[in-house]
């Protein structure tokens, strides 16, 4: 059975069973199948500024800390005899079918930890049909990416600028290159204060990284005196003033959703009253996300206030979580917690810094496997029959 069928245990499953099988001819994996040792593989492989800007976090790094104890303070409830052999781990969300429900978190700038970036990872993710979300600050074209992702599913995130052609010249290229749902983030609408990127003057938009798409955008090169190819210096100042600096209203919503015929989903959502809101704006979803830790110092934990969201505001739109993911069953005890959906940042750029599209997939592969075994471990067949009765709280 393939890898991308999902439908029965021996889907994901299969590639424990492939290494363990690839060993008996001296192969081994190509870097670790341990989530929570990807960090350390990659600083080993990663310059310091392109490692610190893709593991630090705000502050005293106290939020990205706290998203991962949070998960061990719930724990997994096994129940045995439950017939699970044969699992399904296939959804849907928001009109998009998934083979489970994972998706790839927008990063941007991806070219720093690797030439091919969110090229290589969207062809990694278009083979196992998970979806990708594509971030504003990519560091190849929103053209280019679609084409390297093929027929796979896309969503785009978005960093509103603050010149509404541009942001509506650019949400215009999103849907045009069939991204379906927009991911608008909400927590960063200017920088968080990161010693790891302060202390090596690291900032990879002011060198020019994560600019593809700005850079080739009619509105926004139309209001350069030079283009970007000329005069790259310029064309990065005018971007970072636009998408950074600004924090808009409620009241702005409607100009997104006049610009854009699809689902929206609003990421960066930590309180139930700002869920509440969001439904009343006739939004589409949140995602219960603190940035993975990296605009916030001393914030909750985003698994913390998932409960409460998803009690707010689950049986009107779609909850989806971010925020320290690692392991499949992190990934399982997001979904009995009431996410719909769980998407994943850190991991798989760790994977693409230490093997290009390869290493994305086997990261992916790994995490998926792993959340298939620990669903059919604990007795379900399906994310559907997860439930908060699933856990306990240490």
């Amino acid at each position: 059975m393939s890898d991308t069928d999902g439908a029965a245990g021996a889907g994901f499953a299969a590639y424990q069973s492939e290494i363990y099988l690839n060993g008996l001819e001296g192969r081994l994996p190509p870097f670790t199948t341990d989530p929570t040792a990807l960090e350390d593989a990659a600083r080993g492989r990663l310059e310091p500024g392109p490692f610190g800007y893709v593991a630090g976090a705000a502050g005293s790094g106290s939020t990205a800390r706290a998203n991962r104890e949070a998960f061990d303070r719930w724990r997994i409830v096994p129940r045995m005899l439950r017939d699970a052999t044969v699992r399904d781990l296939r959804t849907t969300v928001l009109g998009t079918g998934m083979p489970a429900p994972v998706l790839l978190a927008p990063v941007g700038v991806q070219s720093v930890v690797h030439p091919d970036g969110e090229l290589a990872t969207a062809r990694a993710a278009a083979s196992l049909g998970v979806p990708a979300v594509l971030s504003t600050a990519s560091s190849h074209t929103l053209e280019d990416v679609a084409e390297a992702s093929g027929d796979g599913p896309r969503w785009f995130q978005l960093y509103w600028p603050d010149d509404d052609e541009v942001c509506a010249g650019i949400l215009e290229r999103a849907r045009a290159t069939g991204h379906t749902t927009l991911v608008v983030t909400l927590d960063t609408w200017t920088l968080g204060w990161r010693p790891h990127d302060l202390d090596l003057s690291y900032l990879p938009f002011i060198r020019g990284v994560g600019t593809a798409i700005p850079f080739s955008d009619p509105a926004f090169r139309a209001q350069l005196a030079r283009p970007p190819e000329e005069d790259p210096v310029s064309a990065v100042l005018r971007w970072v003033q636009m998408f950074t600096g600004t924090d808009r209203s409620w009241e702005r919503l409607p100009f997104l959703r006049e610009r854009w015929d699809g689902p929206i989903v609003l990421k960066g959502v930590l309180h139930p009253d700002d869920a509440r809101r969001a439904a009343a704006a006739g939004m589409d979803g949140v995602v219960v996300s603190n940035h993975g830790g990296r605009q916030v110092d001393g914030a909750v934990a985003a698994l913390d206030v998932l409960p409460e969201i998803a009690a707010a505001v689950g049986d009107r739109i779609e909850v989806l979580f971010d925020s320290g993911v690692r392991t499949g069953s992190d990934v399982l005890k997001a979904l009995a917690l009431g996410a719909r959906a769980v998407l994943v940042g850190r991991p798989y750029v760790y994977g693409l810094a230490l093997g290009g599209e390869d290493g994305v997939r086997h990261v992916l592969r790994g995490l998926l496997a792993d959340l298939d075994l620990t669903l059919g471990l604990t007795g379900h067949r399906s994310p559907a029959e997860l439930s908060p009765e699933v856990l306990r709280q240490a």
